[in-house]
C-alpha cells in the first residue's frame, strides 16, 4: 500500500511519536463496552491503542483515501463526512449510551468543531482533543489574563476543561508551525439552566470591541431591552467571570 502524503487542504498532520501517544491514549484511558467515537483517525496512530482497548470504536474520517482504508479494518464503525455534518446525538442514540469523543482535529476548522460540539454536549461523557496550544490556552483561561475571551465563556459554562499536555511540533509528520497541546472536556451534568442561544449573543456583544468598556457595548445592547442596570458595565468584556455571564442571560431570559 502506497504511502499517505499529508493533505494541507485537510490540516493533516500525524501524530508520530510513541511517548505522546501512549500518554494521550493513558489520559484517555478507553474501556471495553465504551461509546468511544475518534474524529480524524488519519494513519490510525491514536486508532491502534485505542483498539486494543475499547471493542470497535467509530471513527469520523473526512479523506476519502484514508477512509477507504480505514474500511479494510474490520475493528472499526467509519463514518466518511465533514464532521460538521455528524450529529453526535444521534450517533450516541445508535449506540444506546453517551459517547467519550476523542481527536487530533484539524487546526484550521477546530474551533468550528468545538462549537458544533457544544450543541450535542449532553450526549457526551467526555472529549480528548489534541489542538492548537493558543486554542487550549483560550478555552482555559481565567477572567482577567489576555487569553480570556469568547472561546473561553461559551466552552467554559457547558464544561469543566482541563489543558492535559503539551506537545511539540517535532511528535508530527509533517511538523505543524505552531506548538500543540492536549484537553480534557468533561460536561457538566445536569447542564446549567441557561439559554445557550442567548448567552453566545451576549458573550457576542460584550467581546465586540474587547478594549472598549461595557458601558460602550453590551450597556448599550442591554438598554434597548430594558435591562436593570446591577451588571457592573465598568469593567472590560474580559473581566467578567462566566458565572456572572450566565446570571446575567438568566436574567434577560425571565424579562423576555
Amino acid at each position: 500500500m502506497s504511502a499517505h502524503v499529508a493533505r494541507k487542504r485537510f490540516g493533516q498532520h500525524f501524530l508520530t511519536d510513541g511517548s505522546v501517544i501512549a500518554a494521550i491514549v493513558q489520559a484517555i484511558d478507553p474501556r471495553p463496552g465504551e461509546a468511544l467515537v475518534e474524529i480524524g483517525p488519519g494513519l490510525g496512530a491514536l486508532t491502534d491503542p485505542i483498539v486494543a482497548r475499547c471493542q470497535r470504536p467509530t471513527v469520523i474520517e473526512l479523506d476519502r483515501d484514508l477512509a477507504l482504508r480505514l474500511r479494510r479494518r474490520a475493528d472499526l464503525d467509519v463514518i466518511e463526512s465533514d464532521v460538521l455534518q455528524v450529529d453526535f446525538s444521534a450517533l450516541a442514540a445508535d449506540r444506546g449510551q453517551r459517547l467519550r469523543v476523542v481527536g487530533n482535529l484539524p487546526y484550521n476548522i477546530s474551533t468550528p468543531i468545538l462549537f458544533h460540539l457544544l450543541a450535542h454536549a449532553a450526549q457526551v461523557v467526555d472529549q480528548h482533543f489534541m489542538l492548537q496550544k493558543e486554542v487550549v490556552d483560550r478555552m482555559v483561561a481565567a477572567p482577567g489574563g489576555k487569553d480570556f475571551g469568547r472561546l473561553s465563556v461559551m466552552l467554559q459554562w457547558r464544561y469543566a476543561i482541563e489543558s492535559l499536555l503539551d506537545v511539540p511540533a517535532e511528535a508530527f509528520d509533517p511538523p505543524p508551525k505552531v506548538a500543540s497541546a492536549v484537553v480534557r472536556m468533561t460536561p457538566f451534568s445536569p447542564a446549567p439552566d441557561v439559554d445557550a442561544s442567548l448567552l453566545g449573543e451576549v458573550v457576542r456583544v460584550a467581546f465586540s470591541q474587547r478594549r472598549k468598556l461595557l458601558r460602550n457595548t453590551l450597556g448599550r445592547w442591554l438598554a434597548e431591552r430594558a435591562a436593570d442596570g446591577r451588571f457592573d458595565l465598568q469593567r472590560r468584556a474580559e473581566e467578567v467571570p462566566v458565572a456572572e455571564y450566565v446570571a446575567l442571560t438568566r436574567g434577560l431570559a425571565r424579562k423576555a
